[in-house]
């Protein structure tokens, strides 16, 4: 699996539905904002990448709508039919 390192924290790329990832954009893309999750959802809608944090179950910021538990009826109910997607998965922090 592809791994990428983002704001110091190690990342693997676990789907990559339709070989969506690209990691030039998700550089440009990526923030700070999504240090606290443990899943980054890209997903190219209308042919823009678009980011989504979710998180497991034991994070604190767990919420209903961003558990990664949720993220098949995210990509159904946000995201355009068979768009193309990939999953990084936050892996551990960089010291």
């Amino acid at each position: 699996m592809k791994k990428i390192v983002l704001n110091e924290s190690e990342y693997e790329l676990i789907k990559n539905y339709k070989n969506a990832f690209e990691t030039n954009e998700l550089i440009e893309k990526f923030t700070d904002y999504f240090d606290d999750y443990d899943y980054i959802l890209g997903d190219y809608s209308y042919d823009k990448l678009r980011l989504k944090g979710f998180c497991k179950k034991k994070n604190k910021n767990c919420r209903e709508y961003n558990d990664y538990e949720r993220i098949e009826d995210y990509l159904k109910e946000f995201c355009s039919y068979e768009c193309r997607y990939y999953i990084l998965e936050k892996k551990e922090k960089k010291s």
